[in-house]
């Protein structure tokens, strides 16, 4: 007897076509997470090259005839043995721009010529000399300024006078301004945390304790406070900002566990970065740090993340969108639609390519709005108008990757275009995603800060240190003169303490430490 078939019912079917969706979502996962621990990072986009397209040397599916090698012609030389040539390690004039001579001490080393001992002077002639150049160093190069002070005795007046110890920057401390500037630019430009500080600090032969080394970072952080709030002023004041959040630990949530904070950098239209620290990613944040107050004319250019637009609206700025995340959708859809995928980048490539002619150029201004809009919009309404056509396509899902990709630049369309008619907006967030790596490189390092406080402490410093190095200051040079003048500079005047400002008055002329000077003079009694 024949067994009766059953049937699939409209049921089975629509289970089908979810686990369908979930094994293709699973799969895109997977295929991320292996280009994760295994492929290429960067995002670059190399095309695949046209089957149609002949290499070189192919004409019309016929290969070019191969030369045919002749035989090399025998050719005799004399035999003769070669000396192997032998250097005396002599550094010429242009050997020795390795380093500048006015920040890095030399010591000399004379070498004595064998060939003179047990000559007298009049027996030899010296014609010259040579220099050879080595980088030494030494383990925890610290020194301890010793100040001597004399007390003395009037004899007309029978009293006691001795001056009083040079002040120092924190009241009581045995830190020298250069060792509490070195201590801050060591552990948040150079992302060494303060215990491994401390054992470099024993092996050089010094006793102290590790929370001295902590107790110092917050009191020198305390006395830039007032600067990193006249630079956040100064980036709030800017037309056009672009702004961004990356995660910190900061703050314990419970036994074992850390509190999941956040950085705002914020980057202001005169190369000018400033990391306000909140406890969350939550959208208030966004008005806490920019204010309702905007600027005439104001623009805020983001990634596309939904509070940045919810502010905009509320506010009545301008919202611009970055057309990095953008392009990343489609950068990560390669796997599911290659093709689809691939036509996407090469659009917003030829977009960066006209950016690059307009850097190449140096067009600012007027011409660059005129430029952008001459070469970069006719790309853009065709780029939209592709978007539409892949959109009218049947057989995309709205769980594939593509369609997200499509998805969300046509919702944010006004916000990408903006750049088009604004010369003073970037086409992306680029400059600021390179600013705020610091946060990212300090984290894998220290992980995480052990209070709010601290993340607050983190964000001042990495604010001036960021600023000072798109201005092209010195880290150091810059901690040491501001920590010397903030006590004693005008309060209504310390906007001038921000280091674009500060590179305008103080540069030229930045106070030193008293190591600085004592430095100066053994090198000079050493060249003597």
């Amino acid at each position: 007897m024949r067994r009766a078939t059953a049937h699939p019912t409209f049921a089975d079917t629509a289970e089908v076509i979810v686990l369908r969706r979930q094994v293709a979502e699973l799969k895109r996962q997977l295929e991320w997470f292996k280009r994760q621990l295994f492929g290429r990072k960067s995002e670059r986009f190399v095309p695949t090259p046209d089957p149609q397209q002949m290499h070189l040397g192919q004409l019309l599916g016929e290969e070019l005839p191969v030369p045919v090698e002749l035989p090399a012609a025998d050719q005799r030389v004399p035999a003769h043995t070669r000396r192997k040539a032998r250097s005396d390690m002599a550094d010429d004039g242009a050997c020795a721009s390795f380093f500048d001579t006015a920040k890095v001490p030399v010591e000399t080393i004379e070498v004595p010529n064998l060939e003179a001992q047990g000559l007298s002077p009049d027996e030899y002639e010296v014609i010259g000399e040579k220099t050879t150049l080595r980088l030494a160093q030494r383990p925890g190069s610290y020194v301890v300024l010793k100040y001597v002070r004399q007390l003395i005795k009037r004899r007309d007046t029978r009293t006691l006078h001795c001056p009083p110890a040079p002040a120092g920057v924190i009241e009581g401390s045995r830190a020298d301004v250069s060792f509490v500037a070195g201590v801050i630019v060591d552990k948040f430009c150079w992302h060494l945390p303060l215990y491994r500080q401390h054992q470099r600090l024993t092996d050089a032969g010094f006793t102290l304790s590790r929370p001295w080394l902590t107790q110092l970072v917050q009191q020198g952080v305390a006395l830039l406070e007032p600067v990193y709030d006249a630079l956040m002023a100064s980036v709030l004041a800017s037309r056009v900002k672009a702004m961004d959040e990356t995660p910190i630990k900061a703050g314990r949530a419970g036994p074992g566990k850390m509190k999941g904070t956040y950085f705002w950098p914020i980057y202001g239209e005169n190369d000018e970065v400033c990391f306000p620290h909140f406890e969350s990613r939550r959208h208030e944040h966004v008005q806490q740090a920019l204010g309702l107050d905007v600027v005439s004319g104001g623009v805020l250019l983001t990634d596309g993340y939904a509070a940045y637009e919810r502010y905009a609206r509320k506010s009545g700025i301008k919202h611009a969108q970055c057309w990095t995340h953008a392009r990343r959708g489609f950068f990560e859809a390669q796997d599911a639609e290659p093709q689809a995928a691939a036509e996407a980048l090469r659009r917003i490539g030829a977009l960066y390519e006209i950016e690059e002619e307009i850097r190449g150029k140096a067009l600012t201004g007027e011409p660059k709005r005129q430029h952008r809009l001459t070469h970069s919009k006719p790309h853009v309404d065709s780029f939209f108008a592709w978007v539409a056509q892949q959109f009218e396509r049947q057989g995309l899902l709205p769980s594939n990757p593509l369609t997200r990709a499509l998805a969300y630049v046509r919702e944010r369309r006004a916000g990408l275009e903006v750049f088009l008619g604004d010369p003073d907006v970037a086409m992306d967030t680029n400059h600021l995603e390179r600013a705020l790596r610091a946060i990212p490189m300090g984290r894998s390092n220290w992980l995480f800060c052990w209070t709010e406080v601290g993340a607050r402490h983190v964000g001042i410093v990495q604010s001036l240190i960021v600023t000072c190095r798109l201005h092209g200051i010195d880290p150091y040079t810059y901690f040491v003169d501001v920590l010397q003048r903030v006590g004693q500079h005008p309060a209504a005047l310390v906007r001038e303490l921000t280091p674009r400002m500060w590179k305008q008055h103080f540069a030229h002329a930045p106070l030193r430490s008293d190591l600085h000077a004592a430095t100066a003079r053994d090198a000079a009694q050493a060249s003597a």
